[in-house]
């Protein structure tokens, strides 16, 4: 739907700034009926401020301060190592995790809270391939983000399988029963492609594999139903969406069915079955506290579990319609507005096909990228030409939508991003 077919009366972008009028009006009556509008308030975000790059670190919960505050005076200054046991720091892991499983439609005991995506997927990968034996390859998707690349390619280099490169639409025809595992991304972090979950886990398990879902760009905004879908293992970070900081502990999900027999390709003593009877030799603890390793980053996994505040009560159903609202506010405006500029959308229009970023690309992505902070409009850049914005229903209004238009206008109308101060710094290659 167009800005024009929405209020009826909107000018198009040959007529300058009358659109923004009519752009504006509309914001203030989306963000006057948002049920989750009140949300903001609860994040540290400066004055004036657009964030658009919380799918890449999300802000500050303003709660967090007072309950970091207290875990470093009290519990970790005052109570010292009885904080493990007094202030239940030994639990945490499976605490968070339980947390985390009400966004992605998981059982509680079958998601864990602990390391990065990638040290996951090392645990992941090759457990799930063990429980396929006799076969010889794992899919993942061409353009997934890198990190999902590396360890697949790592664990075939050391277990002699082949990884094959294929594409979402294309898997129905290309998997065989020769395949292991498929790892395919909810949400192409590139353009904001979502992917159809449901069906593609039906179409790996038609063939006997085994489904990992990257839940990275996805947890927190989107509907996953792990439990609902049958999907097997899932991995996902803390920091962009779930806005634990920078650094936060991501999270790893195995089915129950699954926890029993499943391998340990890295075991550690917080991972035994009984950790303090310092045993020799490794025995696997019973469900998902298997895949603990070593001891937690205490810190960061309680500032993880205070963010987590900001969902309760909250329905994911809830954060999606928020989500595609604005995404379809800044779809429709960009195709009126920006495209005609020279911009590119390369998010799909179809709301079940769109994550809750929008992407454009441009030949000078990293300047306008570096331009629009300069106005306070805050997304990010990623190779070779691609603007990425993240809405954050959270904390994102349609008011802001207005504005990032606004200020791409600005940019690419007045040659902002040709200004030698926006050249790409030589941290991006």
């Amino acid at each position: 739907m167009s800005l024009r077919t929405r209020q009826g009366q909107a000018p198009g972008p040959d007529e300058g700034p009358g659109w923004l009028p009519a752009a504006l009006a509309l914001a203030d009556q989306l963000d006057a009926t948002n049920p989750l509008a009140h949300l903001r308030e609860r994040f540290v975000l400066p004055e004036g401020l657009v964030y658009l790059d919380g799918n890449s670190l999300g802000p500050l919960p303003a709660h967090v301060p007072a309950v970091v505050a207290d875990l470093l005076t009290r519990q970790w200054g005052h109570d010292l190592i009885a904080s493990w046991d007094s202030n239940d720091w030994w639990t945490a892991p499976l605490r968070v995790g339980a947390r985390v499983s009400a966004l992605i439609g998981a059982q509680p005991e079958e998601v864990l809270a602990t390391d990065s995506v990638s040290v996951n997927l090392h645990k992941l990968i090759p457990a799930a391939v063990a429980l396929r034996p006799g076969r010889g390859s794992i899919v993942v998707e061409p353009g997934s983000f890198p990190t999902d690349l590396y360890v697949a390619d790592a664990v075939a280099a050391a277990r002699g399988l082949r990884v094959l490169r294929v594409g979402p639409d294309r898997l129905a025809e290309q998997i065989d029963d020769d395949v292991a595992l498929v790892v395919y991304n909810q949400v192409d972090y590139r353009t904001g492609r979502a992917y159809d979950v449901a069906e593609l886990t039906r179409v790996a398990h038609r063939a006997g594999a085994l489904m990992l879902w990257d839940l990275s760009h996805s947890a927190g905004v989107l509907p996953v139903d792990f439990d609902t879908h049958e999907i097997d293992f899932a991995v996902g970070c803390g920091y962009k969406y779930l806005n634990g900081g920078p650094g936060a502990p991501g999270f790893v999900v195995a089915a129950e069915r699954h926890l029993e027999d499943l391998p340990v390709p890295l075991a550690g003593w917080h991972g035994h079955a009984r950790p303090f009877a310092m045993q020799d030799g490794f025995v696997p603890a019973p469900g998902i506290g298997r895949l603990r390793v070593g001891s937690p980053p205490i810190i960061s996994l309680l500032t993880l579990q205070a963010a987590l505040d900001v969902y309760d009560d909250l329905d994911v159903a809830e954060l999606r319609r928020a989500s595609l609202s604005l995404t379809g506010l800044f779809l429709d405006l960009a195709v009126e507005l920006l495209v005609p500029r020279g911009l590119q959308v390369l998010t799909p229009a179809e709301p079940q096909r769109r994550g809750s970023q929008v992407s454009l690309a441009h030949p000078q992505a990293s300047a306008v990228v570096r331009a629009l902070t300069a106005r306070s409009v805050v997304g990010d850049f990623r190779e070779p030409d691609i603007v990425r914005l993240g809405f954050a229903p959270l904390y994102v209004t349609h008011a802001d939508v207005v504005r990032a238009v606004q200020a791409l206008i600005a940019v690419v109308d007045g040659a902002e991003h040709e200004d030698p101060r926006f050249a790409r710094p030589r941290t991006e290659g």
